[in-house]
């Protein structure tokens, strides 16, 4: 899922391990991947959009 980082946001980007920062100025966005392993569900990855788009969408297009 692509989506605004939203005011509060505290996670990690998996792409890079640098925090995803709410930003008034400079609006940025974020990729938010649920992962399924087996056909259940394991874990969230978060991702800055440019850092998803790097490593070459690894869980699909973001919608």
């Amino acid at each position: 899922m692509l989506r605004n980082v939203e005011p509060g946001s505290s996670a990690s980007c998996t792409g890079c391990d640098k925090p995803i920062k709410f930003s008034a100025k400079n609006p940025q966005r974020q990729v938010i991947a649920n992962v399924y392993v087996d056909g259940v569900w394991n874990r969230v990855e978060q991702f800055h959009a440019v850092c998803y788009d790097e490593a070459e969408h690894p869980f699909g297009e973001p919608r």
